[in-house]
């Protein structure tokens, strides 16, 4: 076809367009630009392109290779996990609400969100994006036109994941003198927010696990070995959480934690 006349193509794509068919259309010359922009998607090439052939196509292939069609399905799967990332805010905020209005202060500061935005909502995605396309994502699902983004994105999954990390954080907040009873009031509640801090940024890795879950409990050599940069990313996270709990207590407005203290609180995060 691609040394057919302009009206053949054109021929063409409308007899598979009434055939319901999707039609995918490449071309590079001026003579494409008419069935590049009856195509459902038209691809011209960036740099043998000419600007009558862009400006009437969809899509334009930057380096002129196909190959890079290829990061597209990994990418949409890249923008349902980066729908999840509103759990975190949402979550902050309802807890924050609910405490600053039941019991007069907030358990998460500023440096604190601060700190889950800079390295769960930044440096986390940053690695699952640039991770490379997987091979199986191509045969997988199909996005079908005229369908709305709420059929494929993980909303239940979303919606349960963040009652349950406001219901844990709530349950900390407001039974957690209760569970702290040998400690004075004041002692007691800087502990019930660092639990609180805690809970919340290993529920956040946890949340991240989950966007890329296939294959973690059937094949978890293989997983680990895929997502080196994950799981560095979290690992690196934990640590520095760790050294900011115990040791930068000032600067984070948190306190050291016992063994029973850290145990109950990651416990909450794992769960979910």
């Amino acid at each position: 076809m691609a040394w057919c006349s302009p009206d053949v193509k054109l021929l063409f794509v409308h007899a598979l367009k009434k055939n319901e068919e999707m039609v995918a259309v490449t071309g590079y010359v001026t003579d494409d630009a008419h069935a590049l922009h009856q195509a459902d998607i038209g691809f011209a090439m960036g740099i043998r392109g000419t600007e009558v052939a862009k400006e009437s196509s969809d899509i334009i292939i930057l380096d002129d290779n196909f190959a890079t069609l290829l990061n597209g399905g990994d990418l949409y799967i890249q923008i349902q996990f980066m729908q999840l990332q509103l759990t975190v805010n949402v979550v902050a905020l309802t807890t924050n609400f609910m405490a600053a209005v039941f019991y007069g202060h907030v358990p998460l500061n500023a440096v604190q969100f601060l700190w889950v935005n800079l390295l769960i909502v930044a440096l986390v995605p940053l690695s699952l994006v640039t991770k490379p396309p997987a091979d199986e994502l191509m045969p997988g699902l199909l996005v079908e036109p005229g369908q709305p983004p709420k059929r494929y994105a993980k909303w239940k999954r979303q919606i349960f994941q963040g009652v349950y990390q406001i219901v844990a954080i709530l349950i900390i907040n407001f039974q957690g003198q209760n569970l702290l009873k040998s400690y004075n009031r004041g002692h007691a509640i800087k502990v019930k927010n660092t639990m609180i801090f805690n809970t919340f940024v290993v529920c956040q890795i946890i949340h991240q696990m989950e966007a890329r879950k296939k294959d973690i409990l059937s094949k978890p050599k293989i997983w680990i070995t895929s997502n080196y940069l994950f799981m560095g990313i979290a690992g690196t996270i934990l640590i520095s959480h760790f050294i900011i709990i115990e040791f930068l207590g000032k600067a984070f407005s948190t306190v050291a934690l016992n063994q029973k203290e850290w145990q109950f609180s990651l416990t909450l995060g794992f769960v979910e």
